[in-house]
């Protein structure tokens, strides 16, 4: 997405006043720009709580998913990336897995996540939704702008 302002000329017009992700996540959407505002959801190996909130409206905004950094299980795939494509979400940030990334390339939606795993994640819906949610030296709060590309992660605060 070309409109997207990179990451480095907003850390170059608002210094601290912008939050920048330390976090060294990999590329898996199309979209390797993307920005919008943050909603959250805080989770263990446990993507329920990921795929209610994709099947609902986006609005244009980025999920920001705190799995803890566990590896172990996916906590998107591609049924659930094509349904935050179907309505409407901008972004997924994941402090976590992914699976099925050779599909997840081809949809027309930012993806950053830690790494990959096949394996399935539970379902039970545990964790918390809109909360704020920390990893890379930042916390994420709902409402937060968030922008996203090659270089990284930063964030506006909302009242910016």
């Amino acid at each position: 997405m070309s409109d997207v302002i990179s990451t480095a000329d907003l850390v170059d017009k608002h210094g601290a006043a912008l939050r920048v992700c330390d976090t060294q996540f990999r590329q898996f959407g199309a979209h390797r720009a993307f920005s919008g505002r943050v909603r959250t959801v805080s989770c263990y190996q446990d993507n329920g709580l990921v795929k209610q909130l994709l099947n609902s409206p986006g609005e244009g905004c980025v999920l920001v998913v705190d799995g803890g950094g566990s590896l172990h299980t996916a906590l998107t795939g591609d049924l659930i990336a094509g349904a935050a494509v179907h309505n409407g979400w901008a972004g997924l940030v994941i402090n976590g897995a992914v699976r099925d990334s050779a599909v997840l390339a081809g949809l027309p939606l930012g993806i950053k996540a830690l790494g990959t795993n096949p394996r399935k994640s539970s379902k039970a819906g545990a964790g918390s939704v809109d909360v704020p949610v920390g990893f890379g030296g930042v916390t994420f709060h709902p409402g937060d702008e968030l922008y996203a590309d090659d270089d990284g992660v930063v964030l506006l605060p909302a009242d910016h």
